[in-house]
This record gives structure tokens, sequence and C-alpha cells, in this order.
């Protein structure tokens, strides 16, 4: 028969809440019976909630890849693609080799000394000075030499130059002067063999 007075479900309550005191026995039966719900619970609720694995099934796995020709291939390893590095550093620009001189070169670096030296005060100017070295000297240092003052310019001893390197598009040759050396370099352009720089030394 159903209890229907509040009375009566608080006395059986009461022997509910009171049969795990009476003795150690049903104390110990208590607490490992709490224990083993809580622990099914907390098994039990997570594994049922869990979304399933995207992709497929749970417990199968699949390895996809993708080939060389776009299309997706399962259970092939991906192929590398990698590009071999240089085995060793590139070579430096090498640089020119040594040629006999060329006789044109030390017939221009002849001549533009030549003409180098001919100032004389008094005589001829700077016009004239300048006239004599234009046809031997490349256009884009011929203005270096309308900088110079004719008179400064140091006496020529001998003008029968000497050469001291020589490549095949390019030679430098000495002169001797009263004071140290006059150096003259010789270039081959467009226009033929030219001087393009002049330096004295010592």
């Amino acid at each position: 028969m159903p209890i229907r007075t509040n009375r009566g479900r608080t006395a059986v309550y009461r022997r509910l809440w009171g049969w795990p005191l009476r003795s150690p026995r049903h104390l110990i039966t208590s607490i490992v019976g709490v224990f083993v719900v809580v622990t099914t619970i907390s098994v039990v609720i997570p594994n049922a909630i869990k979304p399933p694995p995207r992709g497929g099934t749970a417990g199968t796995t699949s390895t996809v890849t993708t080939g060389s020709s776009g299309g997706n291939q399962v259970g092939v390893l991906p192929t590398a693609t990698s590009t071999a590095l240089p085995t060793k550093a590139q070579s430096p620009t090498a640089a020119p080799s040594s040629a006999p001189v060329n006789s044109n070169a030390a017939a221009v670096a002849t001549a533009w000394v030549d003409a180098f030296s001919r100032f004389e005060p008094g005589k001829t100017t700077k016009e004239q000075w300048l006239d004599g070295l234009d046809r031997w000297t490349a256009d884009e240092v011929f203005p270096r030499l309308q900088s110079v003052e004719p008179a400064n310019v140091p006496v020529v001893l001998d003008k029968t130059v000497r050469t001291i390197k020589s490549f095949t598009d390019s030679a430098e040759f000495e002169a001797k002067l009263e004071e140290g050396k006059l150096i003259v370099t010789v270039a081959k352009l467009p226009e033929g063999w030219v001087v393009t720089d002049w330096t004295k030394v010592g």
C-alpha cells in the first residue's frame, strides 16, 4: 500500500539514511556502492554523448595523399619533391688572362706620351696641346685633360714606353720622368685603342 502522508514518508527516509550507520559492515557496503555508481556514471555518460569521429566510423582510419596528377590516392605514401643543392660554390669571375702586347696598343701609348710632353710655354697654346692628345684619348676621360695645366706637366725623359701589363683588350705602359714614372693605361674600345687613364708614380 503506498505511503500517502508526509509523516510516513519521513519515517521511511529515516530508515534508509540510518541503515548505513547500524553497523560497520553496512557503512562499508554503502561507501562501495556509492563509489561504483559514481564511477559507472562518469564512464558511461561521456561515451554516450561523445560525437562520432569525422570522415568515417570509429576505429577506421584512412591515409589520403595527393599525387603529382592532383587526384587523391588512398594508402599511397607521398612522393617528396626536392631541389638538388649545389655541391660547391660557384667560382668567382676569372681574372683576365695575360696576352702578348698588341702593337697598336704600344703605338697609341707612345704617341700619347709624345703629345703629352710636347707643350712649350710661350710657343704652344693649351688648345694646341689638347688637339695633339685628342685622337689618342678616350672621350669619357678627355675632360680630365682639359682641367690639366700644361705648364705643370712633368718632363718626360724617355718617350719610349715600356710594357708593364698586357691583356687581350688592355695594357699598361710606363715612361720615365725627371722624377718618377708616368703610367699610361690603354684599352680597346669600339673606336679602337685609346688611352683611358694615366697617373704619375714616384
